[in-house]
């Protein structure tokens, strides 16, 4: 690289999506006008940016989803299909060949976390992959999970433990909830697992 000062591809992030405060994405601008290599990398994360959004939109990607985002999708024509089980509960579920989003209600009392991570396990408990720090809002008293729906459209019948910990510096991990998703398949074809 000839950059003397390249800028760290969170900033630059952080700049696409306008989440900093406009004296440092001035100084970031002011230096994409000179940068040609800084200005490369902006442009490969807009390209991984624009990859992420279309992902998402077509329900392929395993994340935490807000209700805005939720409101905007079936807006725009697209199935939601949501699961709430109660907290410490379980729920039947499965998804059709005209579901565009499958969704996971998690209700639990959010008010007092400071850090919220999500856990998915398989039916025995066991933790299997974790989602740290996802974004919450403490007064929603609920997160959104999307599940992959081109999995879960492909996949055999199974279920899965969906755990919400609060991660605190003091008291260490806090079970908020577990909540048990029993999944039937109902699509024609050779499952996944």
């Amino acid at each position: 690289m000839n950059c003397a000062h390249p800028i760290d591809a969170a900033v630059l992030a952080d700049y696409w999506l306008a989440a900093m405060p406009e004296p440092e994405a001035d100084a970031v601008e002011e230096h994409l006008f000179t940068c040609d290599e800084c200005g490369a990398r902006l442009r490969e994360i807009i390209t991984l940016a624009d990859a992420i959004r279309k992902l998402a939109r077509e329900g392929s990607l395993l994340m935490v989803v807000s209700d805005a985002f939720l409101k905007r999708i079936a807006g725009e024509g697209l199935r939601v299909r949501e699961y709430a089980p109660p907290r410490g509960g379980s729920v039947e579920c499965t998804v059709t060949a005209e579901d565009d989003l499958l969704i996971g209600r998690l209700a639990s009392n959010l008010s007092g976390a400071k850090r919220v991570d999500l856990c998915i396990c398989d039916p025995l408990g066991v933790e299997r992959l974790r989602l740290p720090d996802i974004p919450f809002d403490p007064a929603a008293g609920s997160i959104a999970l999307q599940q992959s729906i081109t999995y879960a459209k492909g996949a055999s019948s199974e279920t899965m433990i969906a755990r919400l910990v609060s991660m605190d510096d003091a008291a260490g991990e806090r079970l908020l909830g577990e909540y048990t998703f029993h999944h039937t398949r109902t699509l024609p074809g050779p499952g996944s697992w």
